[in-house]
């Protein structure tokens, strides 16, 4: 099977793909959640005309040459509105969020009065509407401001609270389940023989999978053997994942099993091999309605396929309208050699000059074993296919890691 673009691969694993099924939460539980349909107000905001200041709710024409006295009627208080309403000559005290009692258009802040007694003396002037905030002018009721296929974040359910949703439809979480495979994998905290290596890549791809709003399970590490692969399979099936992650023996040697355990589980493989660097023996295919992917050992490879592949996917099963991360500009810091045929991303650092351009400086050692550089990487620079040698300055592309 012939290499694939990474674009062609993109569009494979993402072919066919539907967003999830709908449901109701809480609106404590939406957080990071993804709206499943456009939401709109429930009431306006505010409901009725409030001061946006401590002072005295007046009609602006009594107080419109200055130096004014006012008899006092009454007081308004957030959430105690005032019966009565404001006659010529009168003025009724206010604090802010109070409703603006009926036939006051304007507020004076309280700096610029004297009270003696009922009578309040007003020092300055107002225009109508001064102080106050008008009914609806943040929003007005069956106003649409939240849209569907938007991550919710804290502001969000800030503004959903205030539009009087107690209840959220969001999408359905997608299940990922994670399976590292290899003899030479032991878990962390123990203590590795000769050959063995400390696992990292099922901790990593959860953790990637829960902060794109997936629900993830680590199903540890099968060995390089059918029987117990398949049978890991089949735990993972029997989760209900809608996406089988795995790590590890998707290439071609002798002990890599991944994809005749996972023909026996009845996959249809769609590639096992994209023109990518790190990541180019990597897998997709599907059993029935569940995608697979099968990400290379090599951790960095695995995460940068995750970046590119997996964060697709996941957001197009919970309806986000953007797919793939966003690619910016910058200069390069490094010069870098012409690459071969495969579309090359290299872990870089980020820094901007005093004149505002952004600078990416591939590290130079790029060996997709080392997990420190990606740790310490703020972006990947993107190298197209056969790219000329670039020199240092020159413009590149990159994608910032989150």
């Amino acid at each position: 099977m012939a290499l694939l673009s990474v674009e062609e691969a993109l569009a494979r694993v993402l072919d066919g793909v539907e967003p999830l099924p709908s449901e109701n939460v809480a609106i404590a539980e939406a957080s990071g959640r993804v709206l499943a349909a456009d939401l709109a107000a429930l009431r306006s905001q505010p409901p009725a005309a409030v001061s946006a200041m401590d002072g005295y709710a007046v009609r602006a024409a009594d107080v419109a040459g200055g130096g004014a006295e006012l008899k006092l009627i009454g007081e308004v208080a957030a959430g105690r509105p005032f019966a009565g309403a404001v006659g010529p000559g009168q003025a009724a005290r206010i604090f802010t969020g109070g409703m603006v009692p009926s036939g006051a258009d304007a507020v004076i802040v309280q700096e610029e009065t004297e009270r003696r007694g009922d009578v309040v003396l007003v020092k300055g002037s107002a225009q109508p509407g001064k102080h106050i905030r008008r009914a609806a002018l943040d929003f007005a009721q069956n106003q649409v401001l939240l849209r569907q296929g938007q991550r919710l974040s804290a502001r969000d359910i800030a503004l959903a609270a205030a539009m009087n949703h107690a209840e959220i439809p969001v999408r359905r979480r997608p299940k990922v389940a994670i399976l590292a495979t290899g003899d030479e994998l032991v878990p962390p905290g123990t203590s590795p023989e000769p050959g063995q290596i400390v696992s990292a890549n099922g901790l990593a791809l959860s953790a990637f999978a829960r902060a794109e709003g997936a629900e993830a399970r680590d199903f540890g590490i099968a060995p390089d053997r059918i029987e117990p692969t398949v049978a890991a399979l089949e735990r993972m099936r029997g989760w209900g994942a809608d996406v089988l992650v795995t790590t590890g023996g998707a290439s071609v040697g002798e002990h890599d099993l991944v994809q005749r355990a996972l023909a026996a589980q009845g996959m249809a493989l769609a590639f096992w091999k994209v023109a990518v660097r790190p990541g180019r023996p990597m897998m997709h295919g599907r059993i029935g309605q569940t995608r697979v992917l099968g990400l290379p050992g090599n951790p960095v490879s695995a995460y940068v396929c995750a970046f590119l592949f997996l964060t697709p996917l996941l957001r197009q099963l919970t309806g986000r309208p953007e797919l793939a991360p966003a690619t910016e500009s910058a200069v390069l810091g490094r010069e870098l050699a012409a690459n071969d045929e495969r579309a090359d991303y290299l872990r870089a650092k980020l820094e901007r000059r005093g004149d505002g351009t952004l600078v990416a400086t591939a590290f130079p050692v790029q060996d997709s074993s080392m997990l420190s550089r990606l740790a310490e990487a703020d972006c990947l620079i993107i190298r197209e296919p056969y790219a000329p040698a670039a020199p240092a300055g020159s413009r590149c592309a990159i994608l910032k890691l989150g």
